[in-house]
C-alpha cells in the first residue's frame, strides 16, 4: 500500500508537471493522504468484518470495542459503527471518548474497567490453554 501511494505521487507530480510530491498542492495531498486512508479502512472493514461473522457463529459474540489511537479517528468510527449497525444482527460498539484515545494509560485502564465489568480474566483455570506457535520445528524432542 505504501508504495501504491508513493506510485500514486509520483504520477500525480507527472501529470501536474513537478518534480517532487512536496511540490504538489496541499488539495493534491489531501486527496492522496484520503484515497490511502480509504484503502486503508476500507481493508480493516472487510477483515473485521469476517472475524465478526466468526466471533458471532463460534462465540455468540455481537460487541465490538474499538480502543487505542485510531478510535480517535471520526471517520473509522462512523464506518465501523455502520459495519456494526448493518448487519441481519446488528452489534453493538464500544468506542471511549476521543480524549482518552491517544493517552495509552487512560485506554488501559479504560480496557480494564470495562472488562471487569463483563466479568472477563486472564485467569487460565477453567479454560483450554494451548500453544499457538511450537518453538521448535522438530516433533521429536530429545
Amino acid at each position: 500500500l505504501k508504495t501504491a501511494v508513493r506510485l500514486a505521487a509520483e504520477k500525480i507530480c507527472v501529470e501536474r508537471g513537478v518534480e517532487k510530491p512536496e511540490e504538489l498542492s496541499h488539495e493534491d495531498k489531501a486527496n492522496i493522504a484520503a484515497s490511502f486512508q480509504h484503502i486503508a479502512f476500507r481493508h480493516v472493514e472487510i477483515r473485521l468484518g469476517r472475524a465478526m461473522e466468526q466471533a458471532q457463529k463460534e462465540d455468540g459474540i455481537q460487541t465490538l470495542a474499538v480502543v487505542g489511537g485510531v478510535a480517535a479517528n471520526q471517520e473509522l468510527r462512523k464506518r465501523l459503527d455502520a459495519l456494526c449497525t448493518n448487519r441481519v444482527e446488528p452489534w453493538e460498539m464500544f468506542v471511549p471518548p476521543p480524549r482518552l484515545c491517544t493517552d495509552q494509560g487512560a485506554m488501559s485502564a479504560w480496557a480494564t474497567v470495562e472488562r471487569l465489568m463483563v466479568g472477563s480474566s486472564d485467569v487460565a483455570e477453567g479454560h483450554e490453554v494451548f500453544a499457538r506457535y511450537p518453538f521448535s520445528l522438530s516433533t521429536n524432542e530429545s
